[in-house]
């Protein structure tokens, strides 16, 4: 037998052809120019790092809190708003010894008591609503800033809620609905307990007649949970409010809002998510149907949704449109979308046509004009007849 290989020698394997270089998207090339005469130097020091932010979410957590106090006490120290203060300091001041002892007892301490009361439970709903939003950015490696909370002295709220900025481009289509989501739920997981508790403490009285001040309008949520607790409002009668009632009126208030299918709001967020770029067409028409029902409340109407003008301001202001997400093919699976669809139906039953509104007294009747009802005498004078002659 003959071989081709007579030393038995193994035959080397064919090498692999060279595997091509991939391409590098565009994107990710960094062009850097020669320096003049070919001298390259190597700084060891690190990237300057972008100047923290925490101190301004920390004062703007301060100034929340203090607003949020403020505006509830004014209530009990007999002045509408915080820029009223130096008028009432002014009046202190002329006031005698025994006069301002009564104030003190009857009016600055039950202030004090009050705006504590308050301001610590509506940060607790707002501080919640917005560490909800930040724990799910920190899961899903989103970078997101810290919640800067936003103080409002001249509103009955004492504050405008708060925001996070997340870097856009980052969240994809799952994570982005997460994040969104998170928030609301979060608020309501605070804001019904103590709504549950202020109602069962707040007081039904008669309304005095000639009362005359600000009404808040209850959303469908709050009027049931309270004609199941405290059974149907009695003819003439209204629930003044607990301070902790009042701070779950305003987180069952904000989240409602904050769920509207707009722009860059939760609820905006959520429809995207679910429906992606027809959410645009939603959100259009949305804003302009309410705009136009707040126009012709104003121009034709008695005014009483003039109180939004405000918040359609402010969306006009950062738009209808949401941005894409990285990546907006991610499934979301069925359990999410459920939650979703329920989460944005709670505009329904968290939000009243009219928050705010000014109570009038009843104009008092006008008396009858009385008639005599005596009847009317006709005197009538005959002329004198003479006699005729014969």
């Amino acid at each position: 037998m003959s071989s081709d290989n007579p030393e038995g020698r193994v035959p080397e394997p064919i090498p692999d052809p060279p595997v091509p270089p991939r391409p590098v998207p565009p994107e990710q090339v960094i062009v850097i120019p020669r320096p003049p005469e070919d001298i390259w130097i190597h700084d060891d020091k690190p990237p300057p790092r972008r100047r923290s932010r925490s101190r301004l979410a920390l004062v703007l957590f301060l100034l929340t809190c203090v607003s949020t106090f403020l505006v509830y006490a004014c209530k009990h120290w007999g002045v509408e708003s915080p820029l009223q203060l130096p008028i009432l300091i002014l009046a202190l001041f002329k006031m005698s010894s025994r006069e301002l002892h009564d104030w003190v007892e009857k009016g600055f301490v039950p202030g004090v008591t009050a705006g504590l009361i308050y301001s610590i439970s509506v940060m607790s709903i707002l501080g919640a609503h917005e560490l909800g939003h930040y724990l799910q950015a920190r899961r899903y490696g989103v970078p997101a800033s810290l919640p800067f909370f936003i103080p409002f002295p001249i509103s009955p709220f004492g504050t405008m809620g708060a925001v996070i900025v997340q870097q856009s481009g980052v969240a994809d289509r799952k994570s982005m609905f997460d994040i969104a989501i998170s928030g609301p739920l979060a608020g309501l997981v605070v804001a019904l307990p103590l709504t549950y508790w202020g109602i069962l403490n707040s007081d039904i009285k008669e309304i005095p007649p000639g009362f005359r001040g600000i009404i808040y309008g209850d959303p469908l949520l709050l009027k049931w949970m309270m004609t199941l607790l405290r059974g149907p409002m009695p003819e003439g009668h209204e629930m003044f409010m607990h301070p902790i009632l009042f701070a779950g009126w305003v987180g069952i208030f904000i989240t409602g809002l904050n769920l509207i299918p707009i722009g860059q709001l939760d609820g905006g967020h959520i429809l995207y998510c679910l429906i992606g770029r027809h959410a645009h067409y939603v959100a259009r028409g949305v804003f302009w149907l309410a705009a136009g029902t707040v126009a012709f409340s104003v121009l034709f109407g008695d005014g009483s949704y003039y109180t939004w003008s405000l918040m359609l301001f402010l969306i006009w202001m950062l738009g209808t449109r949401h941005p894409p997400t990285a990546n907006d093919r991610v499934r979301l699976g069925p359990v999410r979308i459920v939650l979703g669809w329920l989460t944005l139906m709670f505009v329904f039953i968290g939000l009243t046509p009219m928050p705010i509104a000014v109570f009038e007294p009843a104009p008092k009747p006008r008396p009858a004009i009385r008639r005599n009802s005596q009847p009317e005498i006709q005197v009538q004078i005959a002329a004198p007849t003479g006699e005729r002659p014969a």
